[in-house]
């Protein structure tokens, strides 16, 4: 067991949430820096209510170099930062790709100013599958061609490129950059889950919050890609997966044979978005009701995982399904529409 403190940068949104109680119930002592733009406040209690573990949470942009600064001076000393933090909605990215040039890689920016500054030599980077762009071939390997199809990818391929460099120079700066493919469901307790602000840009909440009436319908994307069923396919992974691959990471991230690392995060099976919806009303009798729309800007058809990676270097593989992944994401909208 470990008492190292992790900082989680955007720790109280969706992803940093289960990583923060998959950290904890690993020994892990865990601080969290939030601006709430895409979160809110009683996660953190949510948090300590799973774990029985208290979190020390700074309300502050890690943007903004005084409250980066902030968060090291009063939770440190910081064993290992993960850097959750950055606008995250690939559509909104197309049409308004400044907010995400600006937003995504000063906050990475400003960060890896302050491990440098605070001596954290360890930094794990929230990345992503849309790194690969539209990807020839499946399933995509670590080492494939990386390029971009919309200022979102853009912004995660311009960090780790950044990342690369800084490795180069500074051999005792340690890097895993995490590429997640689709995260859906939620903590079992039905606590925590993905609870986006405003309308959401993920599939699998907007699927919840049809089936529980608070939006009318679900529009599924394109109905003529050329898959099985002509909608999109997507390497879905459970967000309690996600999380303990996480944890295997920081628990490797001082023992690399290289200072620097890129590990695909996924089941390494691909499942249409028309599969995952079928399923969804599989578990509730119907209750998502779904018609079909044009494409959406910036989608590749298909997109799915090679794993093989994450098991050998972090010793990790995801355990949970499709049908998990429903399950968990219904129980948390109707347990939180109770609460509200």
């Amino acid at each position: 067991m470990s008492n190292k403190k992790i900082l989680l940068t955007g720790g109280l949104g969706y992803i940093g949430s289960h990583t923060a109680v998959s950290l904890l119930n690993s020994g892990y002592d865990v601080a969290i820096i939030d601006d709430l733009s895409n979160s809110h406040i009683e996660v953190k209690d949510a948090i300590q209510k799973i774990t029985g573990k208290k979190i020390d949470v700074i309300i502050g942009d890690c943007g903004k170099a005084e409250d980066i600064n902030r968060a090291f001076e009063e939770c440190g000393p910081i064993y290992a930062v993960v850097h959750f933090a950055g606008f995250k909605a690939v559509g909104e990215s197309v049409h308004k790709p400044l907010k995400y040039y600006k937003n995504n890689l000063e906050s990475a920016i400003e960060t890896i100013n302050a491990c440098f500054k605070y001596g954290c030599k360890n930094f794990i980077f929230s990345s992503s599958a849309t790194v690969y762009g539209n990807a020839q071939r499946m399933p995509i390997v670590e080492s494939d061609l990386l390029s971009y199809t919309q200022p979102y990818g853009e912004t995660k391929l311009v960090i780790e490129n950044m990342l690369c460099g800084i490795c180069k120079a500074e051999k005792d700066f340690n890097v895993i950059m995490l590429r997640y493919f689709n995260p859906v469901g939620a903590h079992e307790s039905g606590l925590i889950g993905e609870d986006p602000n405003g309308i959401p840009n993920n599939l699998m909440p907007y699927i919840t919050k049809v089936a529980v009436g608070k939006l009318e319908k679900l529009t599924i994307f394109g109905s003529d890609y050329p898959t099985p069923d002509g909608t999109c396919v997507r390497d879905f992974i459970h967000i309690t997966d996600l999380a303990e691959g996480h944890v295997k990471a920081v628990d490797k991230i001082g023992h690399l044979e290289n200072n620097i690392e890129a590990v695909n995060l996924g089941r390494g099976k691909g499942v249409s978005v028309k599969e995952l919806v079928d399923t969804f009303n599989e578990i509730s009798n119907g209750a998502c009701k779904a018609v079909y729309g044009p494409r959406r800007e910036g989608d590749v058809p298909v997109s799915y995982a090679d794993v093989k990676k994450a098991n050998e270097v972090l010793g990790w593989k995801a355990r949970l399904g499709v049908k998990d992944m429903c399950i968990s994401a219904y129980k948390w909208e109707l347990s939180h529409m109770e609460k509200k």
